[in-house]
């Protein structure tokens, strides 16, 4: 596979995140949202607005609050970089991961930039214990670093894709 067939297969799938995600965000927003409130959808999740201001689970939010642009644009700069490394991946598996990621990464600092604060709306929960409020680009991310972690084992050679040269060392494996 060509490192341009790879950087278009990178480009789309972060594209797609990153679409989807600030797509579901302006439909909360714009549509099911308006006005705030609380929307059960099961007994273990609710659509719920929130804003992050912090980092993950709003670590650091009193800190990164006079500061959304500096993390948007260290948020984009690193999905810069995960995009530069799902390119030159030569396993699929590794490449769809690191767009998603990214695309999850840009779909944040998006939020970060136009409104200061990422929004957040999807709340899991079981009884009375809330895990933190989130959003597509974070399932986005989720699903990358599934992908990464299943890309590094070894059962994963058969979803490398062709040359991906993928090594596996173990008894009897010269070194």
């Amino acid at each position: 596979m060509t490192i341009a067939r790879n950087v278009a297969g990178v480009l789309a799938v972060n594209a797609f995140a990153a679409g989807l995600d600030q797509a579901s965000k302006w439909l909360m927003l714009a549509v099911v949202l308006d006005p705030p409130r609380v929307i059960e959808l099961a007994p273990f999740l609710n659509l719920r607005l929130g804003f992050n201001t912090g980092i993950s689970f709003g670590l650091f939010r009193d800190t990164l609050e006079r500061w959304p642009e500096a993390l948007g644009l260290f948020k984009f700069l690193v999905g810069l970089g995960l995009i530069i490394w799902a390119a030159l991946s030569r396993h699929r598996l590794e490449r769809i991961g690191l767009a998603l990621i990214a695309g999850g990464a840009f779909g944040n600092a998006i939020d970060r930039w136009r409104q200061g604060a990422v929004t957040d709306f999807i709340d899991l929960h079981w009884g009375g214990w809330h895990w933190p409020t989130f959003n597509g680009a974070d399932i986005a991310i989720t699903l990358g670093v599934v992908l990464m972690l299943l890309a590094s084992l070894p059962l994963a050679e058969r979803f490398a894709g062709p040359g991906a040269g993928a090594r596996r060392i173990g008894p009897g494996t010269p070194r």
